[in-house]
């Protein structure tokens, strides 16, 4: 009996593990702001990161806006963190909502971390990237395997 229950329970951890992926992502909402999605297995107790190629203007709203985070922003980085101990609830949704400059070419240097500070392991999903068509105008895409996409409208030189 409790090398059943052993068994449900990391066959429950791996399913969970595929469903949410501790990831993060970006889509435009055609207006100029960009949304930053997340898929989470965990309660989420804070966050920063920063967008690549792209200047922030803004940033409010989302899961981060429900849950009262104080949400705040440079031209590069954005930080959301509660000072009442809230968390955002582990699932799928709009982590926040970004006003860009322009189409931005990633995420990096994220850290979310669970309420009591432990970084989650986050990274960026760039989504069905297939081809560099898939890309902003003048970006660079390394993919997993070390295949590089780019989408420019100037000729390279070099």
């Amino acid at each position: 009996m409790k090398l059943n229950a052993a068994i449900f329970t990391v066959i429950t951890f791996l399913m969970s593990s595929v469903a949410f992926g501790n990831t993060l992502g970006l889509e435009d909402n055609g207006d100029g702001t960009w949304n930053v999605s997340y898929s989470s297995d965990g309660d989420i107790g804070g966050f920063q990161l920063d967008v690549d190629g792209a200047t922030i203007s803004s940033a409010s709203g989302g899961a981060a806006g429900a849950a009262g985070f104080m949400v705040s922003s440079s031209a590069s980085t954005v930080l959301g963190f509660s000072l009442t101990g809230a968390t955002i609830p582990a699932g799928d949704g709009v982590l926040v909502v970004l006003g860009l400059s322009n189409a931005p070419a990633g995420l990096t240097n994220i850290v979310v971390s669970d309420a009591f500070g432990s970084d989650m392991g986050f990274t960026f999903d760039a989504g069905d990237i297939t081809d560099g068509c898939d890309l902003p105008n003048n970006n660079l895409y390394l993919t997993e395997d070390g295949s590089v996409f780019y989408n420019t409208g100037d000729v390279i030189g070099g």
